[in-house]
């Protein structure tokens, strides 16, 4: 695998680089993929790290420029050598005439030593006035180098410096001075260490005299910084290479001490920078997921992303693929983004990273918004109400079946997940919970819709030790028709509608479940709406007084029983008065109880 960047590139390899692409584009970033395979799997479909041709991304690209001379046309004079003696050979430039204009396209067209092409500043541009040349590359690339070919001497003190932000702010790359703590406050030819990999030094190598023309400029982004061997493990460095704009800036002439000849004017017009071609040589950075660059539909350059990335660097994960980090491509590891795993069942998802670490840094998405009645992290189980189809795999968009619990018969919506067993009431049968048990009956109550199916009258036999069986001497309250009179109502403690909904013997009393439905009278123990116990003690039951059935409704009046307290719920004795329920009692009770009011008990 070729590497992103050369890593240790000497002066010597980097002018080699620029001899190697000056005549044009290079490996153009724009050639189409001649075939299959792809570069960025192998050849058995692994994802592997691919990345863009290394080119000049300077190519014919526009450049603007602070200063440059023919407008108005000019008087200028190129200064050449003959032994020890110099002469000037003088011309015109005019930026009107195309053969005597030297514009700023001259510095990113196709370089042809056999023809020649300078762009020229003003002569004279001497400091602290600037000339500044200034490069958008359309997008962020890591740079491998910047060169420029003087057809001029080369400058006294220059600097270079990059933009990560599209020129809204610029960072140093390097300065180029014989006066490096003058002109920039830097010390010459400072030592690199890890601790300053991403600061600019100054140097006064490249800024002889000689040549006077034809002299080069190249600076390696990354010679001499010590991580540069490691580089797929260097963020540090990775940033320091990356720019998205490139500006050169030259502060100061070489006169040469020409300006103290007599002929100060002659001096003025032989002294202006001209460079005949500015590289910035590099890839497009794209992190590792792309093998090349394409213009999108806005004419803007992207990377092609692959490995399930997006983003103009292939800087994140493309939608859905949240199952890990996004990382960078390195020779060992692709770090392909992974699609979440949702089943199916959703189409948006986020990484976590608590639940990416505790599963061993394999899996983090969280699934959002899951479908087909699933839910969880992976929209793997059925959502509450909802029960698995076991003949469907669960990504089956009907994997999940409605639990359908009866609305009176279940005691609740969620059934098992597995069975589709919804919770029953007590007497109530059915995967969900739609009929009655064996040996209950359908009720009208919707808190009990089921109950026992009633047997023979209860009966209860007594030993020699025991009250006498005599039921008629035993019961208080004749039987026969009973009446509800004003007289009645008021000696009662307490007068309720009831709805008797199953009994049981518990020794000597009988407990049953009953459904208070109106409280008419109540004094001294508190009595509620709703389900309560009525106590009755057996003896009583087994002479039917008062006589009681399940699944009927019955007007009960009672009186509090000292002796029977200790039970929860209501107390009914032989003395109590437990009648068949008639719809036209309602307003009889209901005019006691305004008489009540009135003191007339």
């Amino acid at each position: 695998m070729i590497r992103i960047l050369v890593t240790c590139v000497s002066m010597v390899s980097i002018i080699g680089m620029v001899a190697g692409v000056r005549s044009g584009y290079g490996m153009s970033m724009f050639a189409a993929q001649s075939s299959p395979p792809d570069p960025c799997y192998d050849e058995n479909g692994n994802p592997r790290r691919c990345i863009p041709d290394f080119v000049n991304s300077a190519f014919g690209k526009d450049v603007r420029v602070s200063s440059t001379c023919g407008a108005p046309a000019t008087r200028y004079c190129v200064v050449t050598e003959k032994g020890e003696e110099r002469s000037r050979d003088c011309n015109i430039c005019d930026a009107t005439d195309p053969k005597k204009s030297h514009p700023p396209a001259y510095l990113t067209d196709l370089n042809n030593p056999h023809n020649l092409t300078c762009w020229q500043s003003d002569n004279y541009v001497q400091y602290p006035q600037n000339v500044t040349l200034t490069l958008s590359l359309g997008k962020k690339f890591e740079v491998t180098y910047v060169s420029l070919q003087f057809c001029s001497p080369r400058p006294e003190s220059m600097a270079i410096f990059k933009s990560m932000d599209y020129g809204k702010t610029w960072v140093p790359f390097q300065f180029y001075s014989t006066q490096c703590k003058r002109m920039y406050n830097k010390p010459s030819k400072a030592a690199i260490t890890k601790q300053n990999e991403q600061e600019a030094i100054c140097t006064d190598s490249h800024t002889d005299m000689q040549p006077l023309t034809g002299g080069l400029i190249a600076f390696s982004t990354l010679d001499g910084r010590p991580s540069a061997h490691d580089f797929d493990n260097s963020p540090v460095l990775q940033d320091w290479v990356t720019a998205t704009d490139i500006k050169v800036t030259f502060n100061r002439l070489h006169t040469f001490g020409d300006e103290n000849e007599d002929d100060s004017e002659l001096a003025r017009d032989s002294y202006f920078y001209a460079v005949s071609d500015l590289q910035v040589g590099g890839r497009c950075k794209c992190n590792g997921h792309a093998s090349k660059c394409v213009k999108d539909r806005e004419g803007n350059l992207v990377c092609e992303c692959k490995h399930n990335t997006a983003g103009p660097e292939c800087d994140r994960c493309k939608p859905f693929h949240y199952d890990r980090p996004w990382q960078r491509a390195t020779a060992r590891e692709a770090n392909e983004c992974v699609a979440c795993h949702c089943n199916l069942h959703a189409r948006r998802c986020r990484f976590n990273m608590e639940l990416y670490k505790l599963s061993g840094r394999r899996s983090g998405g969280v699934c959002l918004n899951c479908r087909h009645n699933t839910a969880g992290r992976h929209c793997h189980y059925c959502k509450e109400g909802y029960y698995r189809d076991m003949t469907k795999a669960i990504s089956h968009r009907r994997a999940c079946k409605a639990c359908d619990c009866h609305p009176v018969g279940a005691a609740g919506k969620t059934c098992n997940q597995t069975t589709g067993q919804c919770p029953c009431k007590d007497g109530v049968t059915g995967i969900t919970c739609n009929r009655c048990a064996k040996g209950y009956q359908q009720s009208r109550s919707p808190i009990a819709p089921c109950i026992k199916i009633p047997v023979a009258a209860p009966t209860v036999t007594y030993s020699s030790s025991q009250e006498p069986t005599d039921c008629d001497s035993h019961c208080k309250t004749p039987k026969g028709k009973m009446k509800v009179t004003m007289k009645k109502y008021c000696k009662k403690d307490y007068a309720v509608q009831v709805h008797v909904l199953k009994g049981d013997q518990t020794g000597e009393w009988w407990k049953f479940t009953i459904n208070i439905i109106s409280v008419y009278k109540q004094r001294g123990h508190r009595i509620r709406r709703g389900d309560q116990l009525l106590w009755i003690r057996a003896k009583d039951v087994a002479c039917k007084c008062p006589k009681i059935k399940p699944g009927r409704k019955y007007l009960l009046m009672g009186s509090d029983n000292e002796d029977s307290r200790g039970q929860s719920g209501v107390v009914a004795d032989k003395g109590s008065l437990l009648i068949p329920w008639k719809d036209l009692w309602a307003r009889r009770l209901r005019k006691f109880q305004q008489r009540v009011k009135r003191g007339k008990c």
